[in-house]
């Protein structure tokens, strides 16, 4: 019998929305305004945090940022060793010569970013790629690193970070899941 799974909320409904608030302003700053941004939400919970991202940086500037929403599914170095579910790439305008963000909820080896990297180029050719991530967990496989990141959160490779939504859960709320046989000290 498998040990029951005990999780720990790290980040509420109330943190993530002031992480992505700084998020959207730092992308503002590092882009000297919003002109030529387009925000790239990774299926699946990328899509709803680029479409929050859209929106404060559309009430903070007074523009509206186009946002898209990118499946890398067949693009993954592990398509066939697990079932994946392919999901629609929508993009609103062509990315040649834009400033791309890509959205993603959480960071880790850096292989969904890889091959979100190799989905752009068969898009267009940007003028730059930008990376937000809502948190970043390390453990990183490639040499690639998050220009954005709302919480820095050092894990275990047996923990499981989840990021629950409003949009896909009902609610807001990043939580580290484990059982009790996993090796670690944590009590909770």
């Amino acid at each position: 019998m498998s040990a029951p799974v005990r999780s720990v909320q790290v980040m509420s409904a109330e943190e993530i929305r002031r992480a992505l608030t700084r998020i959207a302003h730092e992308i503002v700053e590092k882009n000297h305004g919003a002109d030529g941004l387009v925000l790239i939400g990774i299926q699946r919970k990328g899509a709803p945090l680029a479409a929050r991202l859209q929106q404060l940086i559309s009430r903070f500037e007074g523009v509206d940022v186009p946002v898209g929403v990118l499946d890398i599914t067949l693009y993954r170095d592990d398509v066939l060793d697990r079932p994946h579910e392919v999901h629609a790439t929508r993009m609103p305008v062509d990315l040649t010569g834009r400033k791309v963000v890509v959205v993603d909820e959480v960071f880790f080896t850096g292989r969904t970013v890889r091959a979100a990297l190799d989905a752009l180029t068969d898009l267009g050719r940007p003028a730059a790629v930008q990376l937000a991530v809502l948190v970043d967990r390390g453990h990183r496989e490639f040499p690639i690193r998050p220009d954005y990141v709302g919480k820095n959160l050092p894990t275990s490779r047996r923990e499981y970070v989840m990021v629950r939504l409003l949009e896909i859960e009902g609610d807001d709320a990043v939580l580290i899941e484990k059982t009790p046989d996993s090796g670690s000290d944590w009590e909770g």
